[in-house]
């Protein structure tokens, strides 16, 4: 018999640590619960929230509806083929354990994704990515079920749509399904992507000549997160606040011609992708505040809970970010998380 309580605390569930209440609130502990979570009189499939790691969720106001929290664990090799591992990670696994798991079973493939916050689950929604790599790289299926139909499904990896910070989880499929594990095929023999940043020189402090594994890059990444992002166990926040923008080849030209310093990363199809931290950086943002909410002081793409923020405090501190962005390159700013209510999109 699933369990319900009311008027929950949501405070532990989300990163950034607004305060807010559920109306009722139930914990999937395994897949074949969500059978039971639709057949209850509080569920409402336009309104049920189906929460993670509350890494990638800005909570406005209390909740009116049902949230259901993701707890189902287990990871297993399903198969083997062609120097490739399947494994399979429940919906509720938080994703740096498993990382870490993979990298001690001798696999490689998530290594450049390490320390990344949030839950297994959440990972094929958003598409996350980080030090030159994307989730749907290593994703081969992802196993949902499928509200309209009332049965467990699994889409492949073109069914998903991924886009960058995309997927058909977004858009199209968007409230329909409901993902309780997902399926990478991760390497057996180690191919290290160093070309993002700084990675191949931090790699190298750790090897000191010798070839880098898997773990050694794993580490490297953690090292550069460490020092740049704050633990959300101590400082609340999500992670990177802001989307990098994508912009034409004809504007980054342009706006290379008057910031020649600027970061541009072109992309498989001829736009060119600006780095967000280092646009809100050349407005003179870090450590900017308002209310209980800043910019934090080392990484100008992560917005901190510094001091019992309230929601209106994010809200207008992005909305000025965004503002001082636009005004200064005319390029506009799209915020990574999810605002709940929607209507608090930026």
């Amino acid at each position: 018999m699933m369990k319900l309580s009311y008027q929950t605390d949501l405070t532990p569930y989300n990163t950034f640590g607004l305060k807010a209440t559920t109306r009722a609130f139930a914990v999937l502990e395994q897949a074949g619960d969500v059978r039971e979570i639709i057949q209850l009189p509080e569920f409402n499939r336009d309104s049920v929230l189906w929460l993670g790691g509350g890494s990638n969720i800005l909570l406005m106001k209390d909740y009116p509806g049902l949230v259901v929290h993701m707890a189902n664990k287990g990871v297993r090799e399903i198969g083997r083929s062609d120097g490739l591992v399947y494994i399979e990670a429940q919906a509720g696994e938080i994703w740096h354990e498993f990382v870490s798991h993979t990298l001690d079973s001798g696999l490689s493939g998530l290594e450049n994704l390490s320390l990344i916050p949030g839950t297994v689950g959440a990972s094929p929604v958003q598409n996350i990515g980080a030090y030159g790599l994307e989730v749907k790289n290593v994703i081969h299926s992802v196993r949902c079920f499928d509200l309209d139909t009332e049965s467990f499904i699994e889409l492949g990896n073109a069914d998903c749509r991924f886009a960058y910070r995309e997927s058909y989880f977004k858009q199209e499929g968007k409230g329909r399904y409901v993902i309780v594990s997902v399926v990478f095929a991760l390497k057996e023999q180690f191919t290290p992507n160093l070309k993002y940043g700084g990675l191949a020189a931090a790699v190298d402090t750790i090897c000191q000549g010798r070839k880098a594994t898997a773990k050694d890059v794993s580490d490297a990444v953690c090292a550069i997160r460490n020092s740049k992002l704050p633990d959300p166990k101590i400082l609340g926040n999500v992670g990177s606040f802001f989307k990098n923008p994508i912009v034409s080849a004809e504007q980054a030209a342009l706006l290379s011609s008057k910031h020649t310093n600027m970061p541009q990363y072109l992309q498989d199809d001829g736009t060119v992708k600006l780095a967000a931290g280092w646009l809100i950086d050349q407005c003179r943002l870090k450590g900017f505040q308002i209310g209980g909410a800043a910019v934090h002081d080392k990484q100008a793409l992560v917005l901190v809970n510094k001091n019992n923020a309230q929601a209106q405090d994010v809200y207008r501190l992005a909305k000025h970010i965004c503002h001082a962005v636009d005004e200064k390159f005319q390029v506009i700013l799209h915020a990574e998380p999810n605002w709940l209510p929607v209507s608090y999109s930026l």
